[in-house]
């Protein structure tokens, strides 16, 4: 419920933010006479007051489902223009979440069975450097060093597995870093408690108590992290799909917003503050059956 509200907020600075930005929708290289400007305005209903015309979209939104027309691409609405990319980056995001899981959780857990060794070390030192270099640069310089220059993977598209790992790995390394340092903490903070000392007394392997007992209390602070960290994936892969050249919603929403497509811009944001309520409602699910005191209220017993 307190999805709605947000929600609500979401559309309406959205809305507004579009509306009042200088410039036309309909303006283009050649200046259209003034009576055509007005036939496009009321064709769309752009003439209308502006409270008029958000109530009228939030109605078509809220009683139909109908995000609107594209005001740049006559003939598609933009529920059309969604679904066709909204899959590619909704699979970009889940290989990335997936690497950054694998990545970040392995480095994490060989940091805290060993504090303060070698592997400690190492693996900390690359979650730093994960934070540190954002996908912005990383992808440019996996795309310059491993497609260009030794020319093991492709540098654009979208067709082929080969094709997906640079961009995964330009999207999920900086989640990979910030999921390894949680994990370290949360199983060094387990390591350290009772029942974990009995397992040890009690002749248990090393790998045994890491893996059968501390490992579900330490990855609570990941569990916490995803929902955050799987709709910062989504709208972190506007920039990697520019850079790869795919075809997914982070070409559609730059498109828009520089074309001033105020309802495909309005539905992409609506789009993603909805899937961000989704991701952090399942966080919170996987979070509660992990550790049965957490009560979905936010109180422990």
């Amino acid at each position: 419920m307190q999805a709605l509200p947000t929600l609500f907020v979401l559309a309406v600075l959205s809305f507004l933010l579009v509306r009042l930005a200088p410039g036309s929708p309909f303006a283009s290289e050649k200046e259209l006479p003034a009576r055509t400007m007005e036939m496009l305005n009321r064709t769309y209903g752009l003439d209308d007051p502006i409270p008029v015309q958000f109530f009228r979209y939030v109605k078509g939104i809220v009683l139909h489902g109908d995000l609107g027309p594209s005001l740049k691409k006559p003939g598609h609405t933009v529920s059309e223009l969604i679904a066709g990319a909204l899959p590619v980056s909704l699979e970009l995001g889940f290989w990335a979440l997936l690497y950054a899981l694998a990545i970040g959780g392995t480095l994490g857990v060989v940091a805290a069975a060993r504090p303060n060794g070698w592997g400690d070390h190492v693996a900390m030192s690359a979650a730093l450097v994960g934070v540190c270099v954002p996908g912005f640069v990383l992808g440019p310089l996996l795309a310059l060093g491993f497609a260009l220059k030794l020319d093991w993977f492709p540098v654009v598209g979208w067709d082929s597995p080969a094709d997906r790992i640079l961009p995964v790995i330009s999207l999920g390394s900086i989640y990979a870093a910030y999921i390894a340092r949680l994990a370290r903490g949360g199983m060094l903070e387990e390591l350290s408690k009772d029942y974990v000392r009995t397992a040890r007394a009690k002749g248990l392997s090393e790998r045994e108590v890491v893996l059968k007992h501390a490992l579900r209390g330490g990855v609570q602070p990941v569990v916490s992290f995803l929902g955050p960290a799987a709709a910062g994936l989504l709208t972190g892969a506007f920039v990697v799909e520019q850079i790869f050249q795919i075809p997914g919603m982070g070409r559609i929403i730059v498109n828009a917003a520089m074309n001033r497509d105020q309802f495909l811009v309005m539905g992409s944001v609506l789009l993603f503050g909805t899937l961000l309520v989704v991701f952090n409602t399942v966080s919170d699910l996987v979070l509660a059956w992990l550790n049965p005191r957490v009560r979905l209220r936010g109180e422990a017993s």
